[in-house]
């Protein structure tokens, strides 16, 4: 079977007792998978209409906490449903799951059945339609890193997450030798994935110890983030099915380099890759460099949708490839945002802020709207910097803190115009709460550097 299924495809297999499974899931605001498994007989009979979920889903934190201050849903207002509508186009296999299918949904207003503005997958798609207006289709691709560890999830958690040890014992950057000994892990990570109808190209040791990178080919906006969030999620099950942990989290020690989530992108327009002009310096057309203007002019305004954590900011540290500046370089890894592919159809931009964290759907839309703006404005890029980005007096900085970031989302003209005043209000309280629950924590570092010497 293919990993990708029509609606009858998937009707036929549950009636020849190959799926007794279907993951109805959507996106949450974390970018994680949320939703039910029904059982596939009343899926396919039933619920392939719409089901439905609680409103409080698109606005909790990553531990399911239900902060105050949002407007969608609150003790007030009874939290009532959102509806859950399959998009029956993205019916897969999980072939790492026995007898398991899975769908994306679409999450609407209950009582107007349009979308839910605030949701993840409908802000990417605004920003898609926003695109197609100018004749124009955005395709994307993303890197997903993440650390193995050797002791599963449950084995960490009860330790009080002391004592972690990385899959392997050095940095093992292109490591066949290394990553040979994870392939108990890795191997089922691309294959099922593939099976699973995801275009995977490759999986590589990342610059650390432990550290792992998986690769999955350019694809339409929409579909890329279907891919991202759909790999994370199997990167994290098929590990516990094999007794390890992996884990996402930006900067998991203060001593290693942090996992990020590069987004490769470009825009096309009937076939033809329209960043490309063969008598353009670096090949890059007109298109493309107002795009990138928009793109770099607005990063700090949308820095919080890639790094949307306290610990993503511990991330951004000179010397780790991760970057600190906003400018622009050619094919030069310290800087912010990365032209690749000079000279040729390739010809794209690679955006290095984001971490690991990241949730695909919203960094797509707001790196899409600040592109948008850029094109339509007809900004002008300022010239390439070259050398080490890391010492350059002169570049602007990406924002260094949560708190930062959380203030330049909330004075956005350009994200309420591109996104509306109820979605940013939305994350930025997401933003603020994130805050204000690390302000109220005691850490491991504040009680031994002074429990005894304060």
């Amino acid at each position: 079977m293919p990993g990708t299924l029509t609606f009858d495809d998937l009707k036929s297999c549950v009636m020849d007792k190959l799926i007794d499974t279907v993951l109805v899931c959507f996106v949450d605001v974390q970018g994680r998978l949320t939703g039910k498994r029904f059982h596939a007989m009343n899926f396919v009979e039933n619920s392939f209409e719409e089901t439905h979920c609680c409103n409080y889903l698109l606005a909790t934190d990553i531990e399911m906490a239900t902060p105050d201050g949002y407007a969608s849903s609150s003790w007030e207002s009874g939290y009532g449903d959102y509806v859950m509508k399959p998009d029956l186009s993205t019916i897969r296999l999980v072939p790492w799951l026995e007898g398991t299918a899975m769908v994306l949904c679409d999450v609407l207003d209950h009582h107007t059945h349009q979308p839910v503005p605030h949701s993840p997958r409908a802000i990417l798609k605004k920003q898609i339609a926003q695109l197609a207006e100018l004749g124009f289709e955005a395709k994307m691709a993303t890197e997903l890193e993440f650390f193995l560890f050797e002791q599963s999830f449950d084995d960490i958690r009860k330790s009080g997450f002391r004592d972690m040890q990385p899959i392997s014992g050095y940095n093992e950057d292109y490591n066949i030798f290394q990553t040979t000994k994870e392939e108990e892990v890795m191997r089922p990570i691309r294959n099922h994935l593939f099976a699973a109808g995801l275009p995977i190209e490759n999986t590589k040791g990342e610059a650390e110890a432990g550290q792992e990178e998986l690769n999955i080919r350019y694809a339409p906006a929409l579909d890329c983030a279907d891919h991202h969030s759909i790999a994370k999620h199997a990167v994290k099950e098929i590990a516990w099915q094999n007794g390890r942990a992996a884990t996402f989290l930006p900067k998991w020690h203060k001593d290693r380099v942090g996992s990020s989530s590069h987004v490769h992108q470009s825009l096309w327009k009937n076939g033809d890759a329209i960043f490309f002009d063969p008598s353009a310096e670096h090949g890059m057309s007109k298109v493309m460099s107002h795009y990138m203007a928009g793109l770099i002019k607005y990063s700090p305004d949308y820095t919080y949708f890639l790094a949307p954590y306290v610990n993503s900011y511990k991330r951004f540290s000179k010397g780790t490839f991760a970057p600190t500046k906003t400018v622009w370089s050619v094919d030069n890894r310290t800087a912010g945002f990365r032209l690749c592919g000079e000279k040729t159809k390739g010809v794209r931009v690679e955006c290095r802020i984001g971490g690991s964290d990241l949730n695909p759907y919203l960094a797509q839309a707001v790196m899409i709207a600040a592109g948008i703006k850029g094109i339509k404005d007809k900004m002008e890029l300022s010239p390439a910097t070259t050398g080490d980005v890391y010492e350059d007096a002169k570049a602007s900085d990406i924002p260094q803190t949560l708190r930062k970031a959380t203030e330049t989302l909330r004075g956005s003209k350009f994200l309420r115009e591109a996104l509306g005043d109820d979605v940013v209000d939305h994350y930025t309280r997401a933003a603020e709460w994130e805050q204000e629950e690390f302000d109220r924590a005691v850490t491991d570092w504040e009680i031994a550097r002074g429990f005894e010497r304060a």
